[in-house]
Formats: structure tokens, C-alpha cells, sequence
């Protein structure tokens, strides 16, 4: 069983920049995909970013702005959100997938997650 905490989340300003942090336990994280799912009020939940054995994907609204990392001896997931827009606000969630070879092509789909975090709020005022 794997359990992972948010933190990093806040209030911004539009342009400005955040570093979510996911850390992770109970589980081989290194052998985990990882990806970053958001969720604003009346809206589905939306992938953002994930990251594989080595690729990393993006939607295409954060592409250029946004790039997800991890440290594998620390246990630990990144989302580093830079030129923040007020669209970006939203409850980010970060997310383990158990299954590498479905996470290839689903990567995008929250039901391919297994283990998920209590998510973190960001805000971004225009």
C-alpha cells in the first residue's frame, strides 16, 4: 500500500511560480509511475502531468510552463508550476499507477491510478 502526501500549494498571483511536492511511502515509489491530476470546483478531474521509465507527459495547457520531476532515494514527486494563470487554480492531487505497462497508454486517465493523495489547493488571483 502506497500513501502519498501533497504539500506546496498556496496563494499566488498570475505569473507567478509554485513547487508541489508529493512525498510517498509504503510502496517501492521508483518502480511507480507518477502523475499530477487537478481538479477545479464543478469540474472533472483533469490530467495535468505524469511521469514514466524515463518519459514525461504533459497537457497541452501546461506545456512549457510546468515540468514534473522525482528523486527517487527521496521518495518524492515535483511539479514545478512557473507563469501561473488564474486557469491553473484548482485542487492538484498527485497519483501512483501500479501497472507500468497500462500506464503507457492511460497515463491520462485517472481510473488508471491506484493510490492518491489528499490533494493540495492552489489559487491564482489575476
Amino acid at each position: 500500500q502506497v500513501q502519498l502526501v501533497e504539500s506546496g500549494g498556496g496563494l499566488v498571483q498570475a505569473g507567478a511560480s509554485l513547487r508541489l511536492s508529493c512525498a510517498a511511502s509504503g510502496g517501492s515509489f521508483s518502480n511507480y509511475p507518477m502523475g499530477w491530476f487537478r481538479q477545479a470546483p464543478g469540474k472533472d478531474r483533469e490530467f495535468v502531468a505524469a511521469i514514466g521509465r524515463p518519459h514525461t507527459y504533459y497537457i497541452d495547457s501546461v506545456k512549457g510552463r510546468f515540468i514534473i520531476s522525482r528523486d527517487n532515494v527521496k521518495n518524492k514527486v515535483y511539479l514545478q508550476m512557473n507563469s501561473l494563470k488564474p486557469e491553473d487554480t484548482a485542487v492538484y492531487y498527485c497519483a501512483a499507477d501500479a501497472n507500468f505497462v497500462r500506464f503507457r497508454t492511460n497515463f491520462q486517465r485517472h481510473d488508471e491510478y491506484e493510490y492518491w493523495g489528499q490533494g493540495t489547493q492552489v489559487t491564482v488571483s489575476s
